[in-house]
């Protein structure tokens, strides 16, 4: 599990702003992943995900599904969004 070395008063202060959009997702339970070197944000809204089928939409979002439930987002591009 990556650890923050260090926080900066602006760390706290993007994560509080985001709490406002965060507790009215639908999803009450979510993992969080970011890879930098590609800007992918990936969403899991269960583990494991176990989807059976993914669409890439046209905005470059691939929503993953089990059955009819949505499991996951994987977001390109996430940090011009």
């Amino acid at each position: 599990m990556a650890q923050i070395a260090e926080w900066q008063p602006k760390d706290l202060a993007r994560i509080l702003k985001a709490v406002p959009q965060l507790v009215r997702f639908p999803a009450k339970q979510m993992w969080i992943d970011y890879d930098e070197e590609v800007d992918v944000l990936y969403l899991s809204f269960c583990k494991p995900q176990k989807a059976t089928d993914s669409e890439l939409r046209d905005d470059g979002i691939i929503v993953h599904r089990r059955g009819k439930k949505v499991v996951g987002l994987t977001i390109q591009d996430a940090s011009n969004r």
